[in-house]
């Protein structure tokens, strides 16, 4: 007996099995979603390739390289499902570390934004100044057939001269034919439309036609940098470039005065102490750690802030356990009515958006207007007092945050307890075990050990809770006599958000990176504490 031919596999079912689509529909979506993934990462290296952002223009091409070989191989399945997540890490929780990590080795702030070459541009563009007796003309920009900018400049005397960029040309009678929009000048030149002018706005205000100071009368100042530079889009004048770089050296030049500038910690310095801005974006190593430890305007209140930071977070962390546990309890009795209707209210202040919260107890402990003092009927400054280092105002963002995390707290207990054994505690009372007895021996040390991981997350977000602080007093009251803005109820996260947008010396992110920086380092510290203590609580069970 012959044998039936086999079924012909057509070529594009091997393609998908090879591709590990295993059908020609998933060949298709997989091709799809690899094309916008692809699409994309292109619109982002072109969009970055300009700007010259190399570090994140690395990561799109090696993120998008990995996916594709990922994906386009039908023997890396595992990897298809940990790339995404991976990457995502890579880029979320990752690269953000090391970015502020690294800003905080910087002098990245107010005056040092820019980089060195943006930084120099700038000063010598400022350095560009009109005297006040100097030549001022009436302009016409105009363009050649190569799409090149010059000026139409008219002197008081009524002199005409073509301004290109390689110089001063005086125009004849029957150089300049036609009127209006149609003049030609020298049959190359036309003067632009509103329109042209308008799209190319930067391009003409920052055009400068330069020039001999023996061909120009009467000048303020006479140097070899004069130019004669566009004001309006229908003035000019002759300028004088006070400023220049030298290439050679990296200093800039007063051409006036012959002061020379060098680049220092990002900023050009005179030896006399006298400073060039703006300044530029430059590594300074430890400088930013070494003013949180050493500098007086910033020790002092640094010192401060963090031991209310710490104290912050473990009181909220104990007093919401504390209330969570005592609720879970009481409401883990079979014999209590209502419970699960009263469990449901006792999660409302947690399912309410913190911000929202934060705000309604602003009102309500409003010195002047808020309900609470209103039904005592006193006065009291909840959130403004200054008596007691502000101790009234840190009681009062305690007992906000309890409010906003007592419901966590109740929530992860009551799981917690309901999970235990009952036989264990059966056992306790059988020996003659008392109530208190049970709890504090056996309940408390089985549900350290199941929600201590999670007390050790709360530690680390209250460390971190901005936002109640933020809303309810702002870090206020201000600690008084202090040189770098701070409050009795800041805590790091809110102190390194003043340095870096309220000072009054103007943004210092390069600082608020370094303490940014360390508030990382200290959580982490703190949790791996944390995590050996759960481990020693585990081997005692």
């Amino acid at each position: 007996m012959s044998k039936a031919p086999a079924a012909r596999v057509s070529y594009a079912d091997r393609l998908a099995d090879r591709l590990g689509a295993g059908s020609v529909t998933g060949l298709l979506l997989k091709l799809l979603f690899l094309g916008v993934v692809n699409g994309l990462s292109l619109y982002a290296v072109l969009t970055l390739l300009p700007m010259r952002e190399w570090t994140p223009l690395v990561v799109v091409v090696l993120a998008t390289v990995a996916i594709d070989w990922v994906y386009l191989s039908s023997r890396r399945i595992p990897l298809k499902f940990l790339i995404p997540g991976t990457i995502a890490l890579l880029i979320f929780q990752v690269y953000p570390v090391l970015y502020t990590g690294y800003i905080g080795l910087t002098n990245y702030g107010t005056g040092n934004v820019l980089n060195e070459q943006q930084a120099i541009d700038r000063i010598i563009a400022d350095s560009i100044t009109v005297p006040d007796d100097a030549i001022r003309y009436q302009s016409t920009p105009l363009v050649d057939d190569a799409d090149e900018l010059a000026l139409l400049l008219t002197d008081p005397e009524g002199e005409i001269f073509l301004g290109t960029g390689d110089g001063l040309t005086t125009l004849e009678e029957g150089d300049i034919v036609g009127e209006g929009a149609d003049r030609r000048i020298l049959d190359t030149y036309r003067p632009l439309t509103l329109r042209e002018v308008g799209d190319r706005e930067a391009e003409v205000l920052a055009f400068a036609v330069p020039i001999d100071a023996e061909d120009v009368e009467e000048l303020a100042v006479d140097t070899e940098a004069d130019a004669i530079s566009v004001q309006t889009f229908n003035t000019a004048a002759v300028a004088i470039q006070r400023l220049e770089h030298d290439a050679a050296t990296g200093e800039i030049v007063d051409l006036v005065d012959g002061t020379v500038y060098t680049a220092i910690e990002g900023t050009f310095t005179a030896e006399d102490g006298s400073t060039l801005r703006p300044g530029f974006r430059e590594f300074i190593g430890f400088s930013n750690f070494e003013r949180v430890l050493t500098s007086p305007a910033i020790r002092g209140p640094f010192m401060r802030v963090f031991l209310w930071t710490f104290a912050f977070a473990v009181l909220s962390v104990i007093t919401t356990f504390v209330l969570g546990l005592a609720l879970a309890l009481a409401l883990n009795d079979p014999r209590l009515k209502l419970r699960r209707t009263t469990r449901s209210l006792l999660i409302i202040p947690y399912a309410l958006p913190s911000f929202m919260t934060a705000l309604i107890w602003r009102g309500l402990m409003n010195t002047s207007f808020g309900p609470i003092n209103e039904v005592l009927g006193v006065d009291i400054p909840w959130l403004t007092s200054q008596a007691f280092a502000g101790a009234l105002p840190k009681a009062s963002v305690l007992l906000v945050n309890l409010w906003l995390g007592f419901g966590y707290m109740f929530l992860i207990t009551t799981g917690a307890l309901q999970a235990m054994p009952e036989e264990v505690k059966e056992a306790a009372r059988v020996d003659g075990a008392s109530g208190w007895q049970i709890l504090r021996r056996i309940t408390l040390p089985l549900l350290l050990v199941a929600v201590g991981p999670l007390l050790i997350a709360s530690f680390a977000f209250n460390f971190n809770n901005f936002n109640t602080v933020f809303l309810l007093t702002g870090g206020g009251p201000p600690i008084q006599g202090t040189l770098t803005p701070a409050g009795h109820t800041d805590i790091l996260i809110s102190f390194s958000s003043r340095l870096a947008f309220a000072g009054g010396r103007g943004q210092d992110f390069g600082l608020a990176a370094a303490i940014s920086t360390i508030i990382f380092f200290l959580v982490a510290i703190f949790s791996y504490i944390g995590f050996k203590r759960t481990k020693v609580l585990e081997e005692i069970n």
